[in-house]
């Protein structure tokens, strides 16, 4: 699973702000966005797939959690692409010969 196209919906990135935070049930984070618990069921579901959250029973409750590994993945999945665009980038401005001084 592609992380960056996990985290391309943005109700996505909201929720893992808030399990980063603190762990929460599905019913608590559907409350802070005012949407249907089994829509917030559903992206859990794929952040839990792509392994960017955790799941623990407590009593009757599912707690989700981020996880600091995947995260920290993510990072660097993030940074290389970046990393990589402005190396592209540097290397057009740099080829563009009205970038070049005057001989």
């Amino acid at each position: 699973m592609d992380p960056l196209k996990v985290i391309a919906v943005e109700r996505r990135r909201q929720i893992l702000e808030l399990v980063w935070r603190d762990e929460l049930s599905a019913g608590d984070i559907a409350a802070r966005f005012e949407v249907s618990w089994p829509a917030i069921s559903q992206h859990l579901g794929v952040l839990k797939a792509a392994g960017f959250v955790t799941e623990r029973r407590e009593g009757r409750s599912r707690l989700y959690r981020a996880n600091p590994e995947a995260m920290g993945h993510l990072r660097a999945v993030i940074e290389a692409t970046w990393q990589s665009r402005l190396d592209d980038l540097k290397a057009v401005v740099e080829a563009d010969p009205r970038n070049q001084e005057d001989q």
